[in-house]
């Protein structure tokens, strides 16, 4: 059966949605152009073609896939609704849950970055405009009163590096933390930057919170927010032997 012939653009996008799949598979030290050319059925030549190195195409497949976080964050950041409600659900969203297959894509990059100036390039731009959407926010929060923020980059800073660091430990150790804990961190952090009145302890939980929807654009998310993975992924401790 002939091959569908493809734009360039339509190419590319087939192209990078194999590497994509192949870095999440092998990791970027492991995968080669011929694992991606062999996924679709196509030669190393084209491949090269279209990506003229490895870092080339490793660094445009890492910039393809976080850009779809990107506008996801995006959406959320420009609902109709107040500034903390967005910082929340965007919040929320963002932290390392699930099977989180796009977190292992982003600690990948971040590693293989460290010897990849172009993949550096790449990553710094995207992390850039992950921390200015959220200070757009975070301003525009203060400037409508609803909450207090003598600094919204530190804020921005501050909020992603503890979400980032939780998502490389929860990623590196499967089942190390509950959801709900990490959550409930997140929130608390929030709620120190932003002044906010601390919570009563003694209010019940929240699961179903409309600043947290459900997003088709990760699914690694668990679609129930009340329900911790812990109890579900290690086994049950063997009693004493008889």
């Amino acid at each position: 059966m002939a091959r569908v012939r493809l734009s360039v653009a339509e190419r590319r996008e087939e192209l990078l949605g194999a590497a994509v799949e192949q870095i999440e598979a092998r990791g970027v030290a492991a995968v080669r152009i011929s694992d991606v050319a062999a996924a679709l059925g196509v030669s190393n030549a084209l491949v090269l073609y279209h990506f003229s190195s490895k870092e080339r195409l490793v660094a445009a497949a890492f910039a393809h896939a976080a850009e779809d976080d990107l506008a996801q964050l995006r959406r959320l950041l420009g609902r109709r609704s107040t500034a903390l409600r967005r910082l929340r659900a965007a919040i929320r969203w963002y932290a390392p849950t699930g099977q989180a297959k796009g977190w292992r894509l982003w600690i990948e990059g971040w590693a293989a970055s460290l010897r990849d100036p172009e993949l550096r390039r790449v990553a710094a731009s995207l992390d850039r405009a992950w921390k200015t959407a959220l200070i757009q926010v975070i301003e525009e929060g203060v400037a409508t009163g609803e909450f207090r923020c003598p600094d919204p980059t530190g804020t921005a800073w501050r909020l992603t590096a503890l979400l980032d660091g939780l998502a490389v430990q929860t990623t590196a150790y499967p089942g190390a933390l509950p959801r709900t804990t990490m959550l409930r961190w997140a929130d608390a952090a929030l709620t120190r930057e932003l002044d906010l009145p601390a919570p009563d302890p003694a209010a019940p939980e929240e699961p179903g919170r409309p600043d947290a929807p459900e997003e088709p654009g990760r699914p690694e998310v668990p679609e129930a927010p009340d329900a911790p993975e812990v109890p579900d992924r290690r086994p049950p401790r063997p009693g004493p032997r008889p």
